[in-house]
């Protein structure tokens, strides 16, 4: 779906430059790290990464480090992409492919913030072990440091200034010391934005109140595993989970550009490979995502999500999105529709 995200970026900005590395499966196939020298340093030259999708079911049971996921996890740490932004909204046409009731999706439009470089996918130790006893165990660390909860805090926060002025913390502080240090931090910041409401709900409740009453979200604030599983959640909300976009970004470089990792959150889908039936929507999406963030372009990024927003008004559907009688257009049927509009 990457390259239907680049006919569309090139489309409304001809003069990018998209230069391709392999990482991950297509890596680790070739005999190479999942994260090779050679992307690396592509990465490192670039104003910001259009990411395919890595995941391969060959590589499932061994380590993280011989695993295609492997790459991401490099790119996400080295290049310090710490808030993962994951924009939820349903666009017209599309409320029967919904799991809920149209009527509660009536003016759906909120915006996941992931903590992205810590919790318990970076915390250590992790490891598969054998303990004194003989019997096998396994050891994950969540782990948070104050600054670390700050920083995507002022993230959520101003993205909320610009918004409907609400954000929503999500943890689990009932149980959990890190939460309970999330939720002190982030009442700390609330502060400095004076303009801004601040809630908070425990995780399980959250996974509730999102089929609940999602429209009434705003800029829901996550540590990492809780806004893994949460977005996608979300993303049923819209239809499908091949329509959600995302931006990593870390520190900011030039004003009004960041460095970003821009790709969709559904990963890989290899029951359907090959086949040209995917959903490009959140490819697309996403490289609308890199032009706002990293090329400080919003024209060129609400032109994109403009065609998208025509191209589904239009009756344009993949197959993950038709409903009984209606035909579903290939991946590249699509992405000419989105073209038409650009």
């Amino acid at each position: 779906m990457t390259g239907a995200a680049v006919r569309v970026l090139q489309k409304v900005r001809p003069g990018v430059e998209c230069v391709q590395a392999d990482v991950g499966g297509a890596a680790l196939r070739a005999g190479k790290p999942a994260l090779p020298e050679e992307a690396r340093a592509l990465c490192d030259r670039s104003d910001a990464i259009l990411f395919g999708s890595v995941g391969l079911p060959e590589y499932d049971g061994k380590p993280l480090s011989e695993r295609p996921e492997y790459a991401l996890f490099l790119l996400r740490r080295d290049y310090e992409l710490f808030a993962n932004l994951r924009p939820v909204r349903l666009f017209s046409g599309l409320e029967s492919s919904s799991s809920l009731r149209p009527e509660l999706l009536k003016d759906l439009d909120l915006i996941v913030v992931r903590e992205l470089t810590g919790g318990i996918y970076f915390g250590k130790p992790k490891e598969q072990r054998t303990g004194s006893d003989g019997v096998e165990e396994a050891v994950d660390t969540m782990f948070y440091r104050a600054p670390e909860i700050e920083r995507i805090a002022r993230v959520a926060f101003e993205l909320a200034s610009k918004r409907r002025k609400l954000v929503t913390s999500v943890d689990k502080q009932n149980i959990l010391e890190t939460s309970r240090l999330w939720r002190r931090v982030v009442d700390r910041i609330a502060p400095e934005y004076p303009g801004v409401r601040v809630a908070h709900l425990l995780v399980d409740n959250a996974a509730m109140q999102l089929v609940r009453r999602p429209a009434e979200f705003d800029v829901l604030l996550t540590e990492n595993m809780f806004g893994d599983i949460l977005s996608d959640e979300a993303a049923m909300l819209t239809g499908s989970i091949g329509n959600l976009p995302s931006a990593s970004l870390g520190r900011k470089g030039t004003p009004g550009r960041q460095f970003g990792l821009y790709e969709p959150i559904s990963g890989t889908a290899p029951d359907i490979a090959g086949r040209g039936i995917a959903n490009p929507t959140a490819a697309i999406l996403s490289a609308a995502m890199l032009l706002r963030h990293s090329l400080a372009d919003e024209a060129g990024a609400a032109k994109i999500e403009h065609a998208v927003e025509q191209a589904f008004a239009g009756g344009a559907r993949t197959a993950d999105l038709v409903q009984s009688g209606e035909t579903p257009l290939s991946s590249a049927e699509f992405t000419d529709r989105v073209l038409n509009f650009c």
